[in-house]
């Protein structure tokens, strides 16, 4: 078979054909920060807004409610 002559290039092939490799190259691809191994006993500070009369149902119970708040949480998230 013989080789057919090729179409010329416009101005806009050559454009969309730059810009493509363009991006390849300059695209970078995000990388997911290494998950934190919780280790058992560590706690971290943290700010948070309670409501009142939660935060008042926990202080009431004593020294500890923030243990308890604690425990009530994890029961929440299914630990």
């Amino acid at each position: 078979m013989a080789d057919q002559p090729r179409r010329p290039r416009t101005l806009n092939d050559a454009r969309t054909e730059a810009e493509a490799a363009f991006k390849k190259v300059t695209t970078k691809i995000a990388e997911t920060p290494p998950k934190k191994t919780a280790v058992p006993g560590i706690k971290e500070q943290v700010t948070l807004r309670i409501d009142q009369d939660v935060l008042e149902y926990f202080q009431a119970g004593g020294p500890g409610w923030q243990d308890r708040i604690n425990e009530a949480l994890r029961k929440a998230v299914g630990k």
